[in-house]
């Protein structure tokens, strides 16, 4: 599989690193300035899911495919919560995969004043950080471009089409349920950080950022 997938990204105009454990995986991400990572779940000595964590955790900010053969749900939102930009299934569609590792690594740089304000949140972009009293809460690149479109309209109902364009460069085939994922992982760091926004959802529409009043 390994070799299949590095070929047919090869193909796509990619250079590649491949790595066939989750420590070499470690080792590559540390040693190679990457632009996008697809990484399997179920790999010797550490699992993907031990490896995205680790990467998050030193603030390792390389959008990430995940590929996993775990498709319950309970897994594909761990995969998420982790850190992961985007998910894919087993068995999945090669072209399904290269148009998905395409909007990654053509994602425009958002925040081009490299900070953005809204009561009491800060969102920026140097640092992939949601800031808020002292607090400063890593976000995903993903979770990054969900967040500055909505603290950008902050009191308007931005659509579920918007976000999943924002999010995923296009939507490269990304459903509603995962746009909901991210959309629960984003409520949860600003109630985290004790900020007084509500992210909202509009059923049928989209969602909202509301400032709650003092």
């Amino acid at each position: 599989m390994a070799a299949l997938l590095d070929k047919a990204i090869r193909r796509e105009g990619y250079l590649t690193v491949l790595a066939h454990d989750g420590q070499a995986a470690l080792d590559a991400i540390s040693n190679y300035h990457l632009h996008a990572i697809v990484l399997d779940v179920m790999l010797p000595k550490l699992s993907g899911f031990e490896v995205l964590s680790r990467m998050r955790q030193d603030r390792g900010k390389v959008p990430t495919i995940l590929l996993t053969a775990r498709d319950t749900s309970q897994d594909v939102v761990h995969g998420l919560d982790l850190g992961a930009d985007d998910y894919l299934t087993k068995p999945f569609e090669m072209a399904v995969l290269l148009a998905r590792l395409r909007a990654l690594t053509r994602r425009s740089p958002v925040l081009l004043d490299c900070r953005l304000e809204v009561g009491g949140l800060t969102l920026r972009n140097d640092t992939h950080a949601l800031e808020c009293g002292g607090e400063s809460i890593a976000l995903t690149p993903t979770e990054l471009a969900l967040m500055e479109t909505l603290m950008q309209r902050a009191g308007l109902v931005v659509t579920k089409e918007e976000l999943i364009r924002v999010g995923w460069s296009g939507g490269a085939d990304v459903s509603d349920d995962t746009l909901y994922v991210f959309m629960r992982a984003l409520r949860n760091k600003i109630q985290f950080a004790r900020q007084p926004a509500i992210l909202h959802t509009v059923r049928g529409v989209g969602y909202t950022l509301r400032m709650v009043p003092a």
